[in-house]
């Protein structure tokens, strides 16, 4: 993947199997339970290891709903998620890679995401880069949360 203008990476260490991470993870018609931001997640079009959906995420504090299509190719292998917008709304490009690895205390999820903006965008590149760089965190924290919670029972 090729690094564009706007450059974000965050981690997170999970205290759960690499599988139950994976799979929770990678159940995009969940993820309104999963992630804090999203209101729907509706799954277009899936194979054996691509899906193409719609995510829709709750109004922002001006009361814009921001929605688009993404296309997710995994390899369970490799573990490694490569994402990238189809509907890019407000951006030119927007690519996330999402790598899992087994540490001490459980796995390590990271996210790396390239993206750029159109010139038309109401939102900078340096205030997305804000906005991706405060929210991945808060999102790994409530994922977190809930696998964790998940692999107690």
């Amino acid at each position: 993947m090729t690094t564009k203008p706007g450059h974000t990476e965050a981690s997170v260490v999970i205290n759960a199997p690499m599988d139950l991470v994976w799979d929770m993870t990678n159940d995009v018609a969940s993820w309104p339970d999963l992630f804090t931001e999203y209101a729907a997640a509706e799954v277009l079009e899936q194979d054996e290891n691509t899906v193409r959906f719609r995510l829709t995420m709750h109004p922002d504090p001006q009361g814009n709903t921001w929605s688009w299509v993404s296309e997710r190719v995994v390899d369970r292998q490799a573990r490694t998620v490569v994402a990238r917008r189809i509907e890019k709304g407000w951006f030119e490009e927007m690519d996330i890679r999402w790598t899992y690895h087994d540490v001490d205390g459980g796995v390590r999820m990271d996210w790396v995401q390239d993206f750029r903006m159109r010139p038309d965008s109401p939102v900078s590149l340096a205030q997305m880069t804000q906005r991706i760089s405060t929210n991945s965190p808060v999102q790994m924290a409530a994922i977190k949360e809930k696998i964790e919670k998940a692999a107690v029972g």
